[in-house]
């Protein structure tokens, strides 16, 4: 690709272009073969490890993770195909329709697929089976610090060390000829020490000695999702070249006793000119910051699109640096619309042009789709059907945008619902059933008389298989706490990808479906008479909302748009029981707390939409084929209501209380939760899927000193006594 600037700057796809930065292709594996090939003992391709949950969820590509001696960014998917197409055949993929249509809504009809992680597990520690497979990953930032000797250079001035074969964690640069002087604050060399000898004194010569060299670990970011490496030689001379008319001044970096903060300093000896970086830090110094460059590391590549947005300075480690953008489903049978649009989209995807070239000629167009898995027991009249369907006018790129824009997570989830509860209506002749090509076993327990009507259906859930997909990343602002559109997701690919990448795991789990008629009801007077509780999460929602706004977003009608992003109050009092229930099944099924996760079905009737009123609690694991059963176990009548009555119980106190139990926010303050605590509600964060917000025990169980008629289950505690 040309490195100048074309008057286009968008390719096909509407994408801005990308300039590459480098030529070289990533491949580290072809780099460890060559060696190899030279009997090199050598290890220069791998540099540490990762479970795939952790790339999913906390060190994806565009992420920074920290090795031991230095740090490395994830590359995009374009490298990894390089990875793919060491192994013979076409990469796996795994089958969860419904993730991969959500992916084709975020990213464009052309995802073609879900992939796991090129990985392979080892049969023994001495197996080399796998080492062909890893994920590509570049050594960013690229600015090194010497430890010894403080020098700041880029990392071709020092040595790579990575000798030994099972000790990846070892690898590390070195600046080879280290001198280890010291300075004083000013920036002036300390003179060598002068040692006593003899008949008279003498100054030492210091060896010179290797010394580790460590990641600059300062950054510019915009909000934009661009990543560049701090200018330092333009900072410490204020944007001017060096006086001294040296090429590549002699740059050296002194950290205090904080190591990380703004208290480094950056000194040119060849100048003598010094400036700290505390300078750089806070909105006031953004105006001394230069303006985004459009440098995507992980891609190798710059946009030449220019990036209207003012870069500020960030610590790499910093906690905002990298937000992922993931979608989850537990895959169940698919509706007959959701099949038929699946099938109609496989058809697409595999004939690709040849199917108006060839769509008058249906046995040809029949053997071509022959070995489609999809397509299996279709008969030719309704082969015929969805041909036909396929051939119509696909959806625009402009249509696509509207419907991404307006994708509500709910989409996710209601099919999910809509199964549960028609299976549960449809009664269950077996004591297990198996549901063909999920890997979903299910089987319907009979409601305890204590705990109705408030529990209207169990299910025990002995196997369900869970996908998880990565559709992109964000930077400084998370995507899903501000009114942002889906343009700010970072790109993954050159251009728009053809696959995305995906996890998949397996578990057991409990589904309880709360009576919709006693929902709606306790709901509709939750909002038509409650003048305190719920007013003052709504107006703490909206302050919220206004606080975190991104820095790209349209900050029009904020309140409206507050209120659309608001849940119900169903959704607060399901997610209080859910909380509830981990708690209490913890100490049950053989798990700890924070291995059960929930899955939230609470939402009101929308169009073309009923409501919702349930939970799954589930727990699932990503290396194993399924789990031990104690949590299934809960679900047996004799069991599960003893569970519920005790849990709701233990909710009534806190020993927090009564500072938690009367907690409400007032203004200014902007916490999304009232009667909840680390004590008595609150769950780790891989057990809540909203980060410990909207709960609230007022809603789940009576408290003292405020409205009983708020608890949804008040009367069946009365009950139980």
């Amino acid at each position: 690709m040309s490195d100048a600037v074309e008057p286009d700057v968008t390719d096909a796809g509407g994408l801005p272009r990308l300039t590459a930065m480098s030529r070289d292709a990533l491949a580290p594996l072809d780099d460890a073969e060559a060696l190899e090939e030279r009997n090199a003992r050598k290890n220069f391709a791998k540099v540490g490890s990762q479970r795939p949950s952790s790339l999913l969820y906390t060190n994806g590509p565009g992420a920074i993770v920290d090795l031991p001696h230095f740090t490395v960014m994830p590359s995009g998917y374009d490298a990894w195909e390089r990875i793919w197409r060491r192994r013979e055949g076409n990469a796996p993929t795994l089958h969860a329709p419904r993730l991969l249509a959500t992916a084709r809504t975020f990213l464009g009809p052309q995802v073609k697929e879900l992939r796991p992680y090129p990985r392979q597990a080892r049969k023994d520690f001495l197996s080399r089976g796998g080492d062909d497979l890893g994920v590509p990953a570049r050594v960013f930032p690229q600015m090194m610090r010497c430890t010894g000797c403080d020098l700041l250079r880029p990392l071709t001035h020092f040595d790579y060390e990575n000798t030994r074969f099972f000790r990846p964690d070892e690898a590390r640069f070195e600046h080879r000829g280290c001198t280890r002087r010291r300075y004083t604050p000013d920036g002036q060399a300390v003179p060598p020490k002068r040692e006593e000898g003899g008949a008279g004194t003498a100054t030492s010569t210091r060896k010179s000695s290797r010394s580790p060299a460590i990641p600059a670990r300062y950054l510019l970011v915009c909000p934009n999702g661009h990543v560049d490496e701090f200018p330092y030689e333009l900072w410490v001379h204020r944007g001017a070249p060096c006086p001294s008319g040296a090429e590549n001044p002699d740059l050296r970096m002194r950290v205090g006793s904080g190591g990380k903060g703004a208290n480094a300093t950056i000194h040119c000896t060849s100048c003598k000119q010094t400036r700290g970086m505390g300078e750089a830090q806070g909105m006031a110094a953004q105006a001394k910051l230069p303006h985004c460059r459009g440098r995507h590391p992980h891609l190798e590549g710059f946009e030449e699109l220019p990036c209207p947005a003012q870069t500020r300075l960030m610590l790499v480690g910093a906690s905002n640096f990298w937000f992922p953008v993931t979608q989850s489903v537990i895959v169940m049978p698919l509706s007959d619309p959701e099949l038929e649009d699946h099938r109609v989209a496989v058809i697409r995807q595999t004939l690709g042009a040849k199917l108006r070239k060839h769509a008058d000629d249906f046995v040809g167009l029949k053997i071509r789709l022959e070995d489609v898995q999809e397509l299996e027991g279709v008969g030719d009249g309704e082969l015929q059907g969805l041909i036909a369907a396929a051939l119509k006018p696909a959806e625009s790129e402009e249509q696509r945008q509207e419907r991404a824009a307006d994708w509500d997570p709910v989409e996710l989830l209601a099919p999910e619902w809509e199964y549960l509860r028609r299976f549960v209506a449809e009664g269950n002749p077996a004591p297990y059933q198996k549901h063909t090509g999920t890997g979903l076993i299910t089987s319907i327990k009979p409601v305890p008389p204590s705990i109705t009507p408030e529990i209207s259906a169990v299910v025990a859930i002995d196997k369900l298989r869970k996908v998880n997909a990565f559709l992109g990343f964000t930077r400084i602002d998370e995507l899903d706490r501000v009114a942002d559109t889906l343009g700010r997701l970072v790109r993954l690919t050159e251009r728009r990808p053809e696959w995305v990448v995906a996890t998949e795991d397996r578990g057991e789990g409990v589904f309880l479906s709360l009576d919709e008629t006693a929902v709606a009801t306790w709901e509709d007077r939750v909002l038509a008479t409650d003048a305190v509780v719920w007013p003052a999460h709504r107006e703490a929602h909206v302050r919220n909302y206004r606080n975190r706004l991104s820095d790209t977003a349209d900050a029009d009608d904020i309140r409206a748009a507050a209120e659309r992003r608001l849940p119900p109050p169903r959704y607060w009092m399901i997610h209080a029981l859910a909380h509830v229930l981990i708690r209490e099944m913890a100490l049950h099924a053989g798990y700890g707390a924070a291995s059960l996760t929930e899955r939230i079905y609470a939402y009101r009737a929308a169009e073309g939409r009923r409501p919702a009123a349930g939970v799954l609690i589930a727990t699932t694991a990503s290396d194993s084929d399924g789990t031990l059963g104690g949590l299934v176990r809960l679900s047996e009548p004799d069991l599960l209501a003893v569970l519920l009555i005790r849990a709701l119980r233990r909710a009534r106190r806190c020993s927090s209380d009564p500072m938690c139990g009367v907690r409400l926010p007032h203004d200014p303050e902007d916490f999304l939760h009232g009667a909840a605590c680390h004590a008595c509600l609150m769950a780790s964060e891989t057990s809540c899927e909203r980060a410990n917000r909207f709960l609230d025990r007022r809603f789940l169980v009576p408290l003292p000193g405020t409205d009983e008629s708020l608890a949804f289950f008040g009367d069946l505690l009365g009950r139980a006594g």
